[in-house]
């Protein structure tokens, strides 16, 4: 039995590509809430403005967050949405997601809340490290009645 032959392709002449209308929705870089003109990045220099000191809170991303009073009539529209957001504990990630901002810009907000005692950040939940004991030597014990 011989091996198929294998016969090449003669390359077709492509398609002239047509230029991409502008996009009418709202798209990948819009706006809190994936509404409004597309973010620039002048407007999150503007967003996070300058920060005191030029200090950051030390936030991980897996740093929960929670609300504790709402927001003044002096907040911005990105810091009030925050606010509303946190009445439950949330991440600092869940919170980046959700405000479609990327977590440096979150991370400058959150620091402006923290100093002005609107929100709290707790640290993570960790689970134990060792299982209790007991509960080791009762697996240990039923293993050895097997």
């Amino acid at each position: 039995m011989s091996p198929p032959q294998r016969r090449r392709r003669l390359p077709k002449a492509a398609p002239k590509p047509k230029p991409a209308p502008p996009p009418e929705g709202p798209g990948p870089h819009a706006g809190p809430g994936g509404q409004g003109r597309p973010r620039e990045p002048e407007r999150l220099y503007v967003v996070t403005g300058q920060v005191e000191g030029g200090d950051r809170a030390e936030l991980d991303l897996v740093t929960l967050i929670v609300a504790c009073a709402d927001a003044p009539p002096t907040a911005q529209p990105e810091q009030s949405a925050l606010l509303r957001l946190c009445q439950a504990p949330m991440s600092v990630a869940e919170v980046s997601a959700y405000l479609n901002l990327p977590v440096s810009v979150v991370t400058v907000l959150l620091t402006e809340l923290l100093t002005a005692e609107l929100v709290q950040a707790r640290a993570p939940i960790v689970r134990a490290e060792l299982p209790d004991r007991s509960l080791l030597e009762a697996v240990m014990h039923g293993l050895q009645k097997l």
